[in-house]
């Protein structure tokens, strides 16, 4: 049986909120290798809390360029990567993506990937490997639970939208990409994601049955862009 390819962008900061996860990475693991006869999966991992603490700490100490600040964030992207595709060991490709634009041959049921280049996301990795892979959608775990008509740590009445169209996403989030914006899908990523017609679902990653269920295809906790 064919498997379906599926893109996990995993966020820096459920890796590693302030120091690494164990937990979360031992139930993430244990999830993905029960599902990997059905799913062929394409783990692209973001920076997070260290990337952002990283360029902060350089800027605090000298003038710093915005690409210098994204190298930052590109090398703990794959350090984090790194750590991903060690922990999968004899599952997984032998080597960290570094460029979603370049195509592998691999019967491994997990492929980890990490940051590409200044001036764009792990949302934009994860769009870019999706288009290589010919994956259609796009599960991006992060640390909230919906995406929202307006942004919920300003507005105590924000909606939880459990559907959404880009046009409707788009409207909502800034037009522009910027370092360090905390969005639950970037502004580029999702031009080109609606652009290709993909399904971009947002769970909380901590919450793993929803996971499971998002896997399982049931009904789940969560957004879905489409």
């Amino acid at each position: 049986m064919k498997k379906e390819i599926l893109v996990i962008s995993l966020g820096g900061s459920i890796i590693i909120p302030e120091k690494v996860d164990i937990n979360f990475l031992k139930d993430f693991r244990k999830i993905i290798l029960s599902y990997k006869d059905k799913y062929q999966f394409i783990i692209s991992t973001g920076g997070g809390y260290i990337a952002r603490e990283y360029a902060k700490a350089a800027g605090q100490i000298a003038k710093v360029e915005q690409e210098d600040k994204d190298w930052l964030g590109i090398h703990c992207t794959r350090l984090n990567a790194h750590l991903i595709r060690t922990i999968f060991s004899e599952h997984a490709y032998a080597k960290v993506i570094k460029d979603p634009t370049r195509k592998i041959n691999t019967t491994k049921p997990v492929v980890v990937a990490a940051g590409y280049k200044p001036g764009s996301s792990s949302d934009y990795d994860a769009v870019l490997l999706a288009k290589l892979f010919k994956a259609k959608k796009i599960l991006n775990l992060t640390n909230i639970d919906y995406v929202y008509n307006k942004d919920p740590s300003k507005h105590t009445f924000a909606k939880p939208l459990k559907e959404v169209s880009w046009k409707q996403y788009r409207k909502i989030i800034p037009p522009e990409f910027e370092y360090g914006m905390h969005t639950p899908f970037d502004p580029v990523a999702s031009k080109i994601a609606e652009k290709l017609k993909m399904q971009v679902a947002i769970i909380n990653g901590h919450k793993l049955k929803q996971i499971k269920n998002y896997l399982d295809k049931k009904a789940f906790i969560g957004s879905v862009i489409k």
